[in-house]
This record gives structure tokens, sequence and C-alpha cells, in this order.
């Protein structure tokens, strides 16, 4: 009969000290409580949004489980006329927003990798100066309403149309790149969009991943260039109907104005609306986690 060898791994475990084993102990035992702590109120909002509104009112403490399980919640939601059309123009923000993006950060960001440009370190300044100052509120709004895009939903996306970071992510992972990749492509006749497109993209890709999942999250969460620009509400995103929920149901707290039953019915709607404006948001990170370290780290050690 065969005798079993020990793994390498098993070896070095043997190995381990006991100071070691201890401080491996406590830092899982940290992380655990720290992953309670994030996950928990996310937790707590999904079961307030299938509690029964008056149990939820009378209840206080720690919540496990929802208070006498009910849809109630999300049957006025889907009733709810406003809720789903701002949903529609966030979705098209999003989707248009984030292409646009990632177009427009993939060209800047190729061009300030060209080490042989002209003007390339005035333009990379130019560029990172943007990072600390800014035209200002007011000279941004003026511009704005100027060029004919207030009241648009183009306003929630060509203001922010590049982000100097994403951008400085893409151009290490752009530096990372072999430049013989390039100078073969350009012997056998490609031009500068050519290698762009099929040789450099494709290579980048956790990149190209992480940046786009960075815009979309901020297209999905931004509500202030929709409270600057944006006066109708059928453009109204997501976010400025949760908002207005969240200012409304604060105001009844405080003044009292409305009868108990619209009041429950307020505060298990910010709870619904919460559950339903952050979900989706959260099923698509698990597809593109794997990008994300990767992508970020790429250009971060040099050798």
């Amino acid at each position: 009969m065969k005798r079993r060898q020990a793994s390498p791994e098993q070896w070095n475990y043997g190995q381990i000290s006991l100071s070691s084993r201890i401080f491996d102990t406590a830092n899982y035992i940290f992380l655990f409580l720290l992953c309670v702590l994030m996950i928990y109120p996310l937790w707590y909002v999904l079961c307030c949004s299938f509690s029964d509104p008056a149990l939820l009112m009378r209840h206080s403490g720690i919540l496990l489980w929802p208070l006498d399980f009910s849809f109630a919640g999300y049957e006025k939601v889907l009733n709810y006329k406003q809720l789903w059309n701002s949903y529609v123009v966030t979705i098209f923000v999003v989707i248009a927003g984030t292409a646009m993006n990632m177009l427009f950060s993939i060209l800047f960001a190729f061009v300030l990798s060209r080490k042989g440009m002209m003007w390339h370190k005035l333009i990379t300044g130019l560029a990172v100066f943007t990072m600390y100052f800014s035209g200002g509120m007011i000279p941004t709004y003026l511009v704005v309403k100027s060029v004919g895009l207030y009241d648009t939903v183009w306003a929630m996306i060509i203001p922010g149309l590049i982000s100097t970071y994403n951008c400085i992510i893409l151009r290490t992972a752009f530096y990372g790149i072999p430049d013989s990749l390039e100078e073969s492509a350009k012997i056998d006749g490609a031009g500068d969009l050519r290698v762009l497109f099929t040789i450099c993209v494709p290579l980048i890709v956790p990149s190209i991943a992480t940046v786009a999942l960075f815009y979309a999250v901020g297209h999905w969460n931004s509500w202030s260039a929709a409270l600057l620009y944006i006066r109708d509400e059928k453009l109204m995103p997501l976010q400025m109907v949760l908002r207005a929920l969240l200012i409304q149901g604060e105001a009844i707290e405080v003044t009292g104005g409305q009868d108990l039953q619209t009041e429950l019915n307020n505060m298990l709607l910010k709870y619904v609306v919460i559950v339903v404006s952050t979900i989706p948001i959260l099923c698509v990170y698990p597809f593109i986690q794997r990008f994300f370290t990767k992508g970020v780290m790429i250009g971060a050690v040099k050798g």
C-alpha cells in the first residue's frame, strides 16, 4: 500500500508558529465581524421592506426576520408610475452614459499613453489639473444651459463625460502593452485606430471592466446632476425619486401633518424603494468583480 505524502502546503502549515496561528484566528474573527457590520444594514432594510408597517413602527432594536411577512410594499411600488418611469431613465443613463464614457475615456487614455506625442506633458498636466480644480457649479450650470442641454437627459451624461482618474487607470494599462506589438501592426499597415481597437483594447479588458463598473455605479447613484439640470418629472432618475421619498418621510415625521396610515405607507415605501434601487447594481457586480482587483493593479508595480 502506497504511503500518502503530505503536500508542501501541509508541511508549511505545520511549521507555522503559535503566534502566527493566533494572529490568523484573530484576523478571521475581525473580518467576520466586519462583514456582519456591513451586511446587517442591507439585511435590515430587506426585512423592513417585507414587514407589516404597523408592527415595524412599534418594533425597536435588532431585526433579524420580517415582521408578519407581506408583499404590500412591493405591490404599492408596482403601481407607482413615477418610480418605473424613473427606472427607465436611469437604465438609459447608465447604458448610454457608460458607453460614451468608455469610448471617450479609452480614446483620451490612448492619446496620453503615446510617449512621442507633441505636448504630451502639457496635455497630461492639464488633465491632472482638473482632478484638483474645476470650473465650479455656477459656471458649469451656465454652460449646460447655454449649449441647450438643460432639462434634457444628456445633461446627466455629457458634463461628466471623462473622469481623469479613470483615464489614468486606462493609460497605465496601455503603458503595459509592449511597443513591439504596435510596431508590428504598423509595419503591416495598421493605423492608430486599428492598433487601438484590435490590439490594445483586447489586452486591457480587466482595466476596461473595472473602469466601466466605476462609471456605471456613478451614473446609477447620481442625483446631483438631475437636481441642477432637470425640471421635467418625466426625466427624473431613480435616485431623485428615492431622495424625494426620503425627504417626504422626514417631513411627515417632523410635522405630523398626515394620518397614521399614510405615514406607515410612506415609511414602508422608503424601504421598498431602497431595495428596488440597490438590488440591480448589486446583481451586476459579481459578474465584474473578478476583473476588479486585476484591473486596478495593472501597472501598479514597476520592475
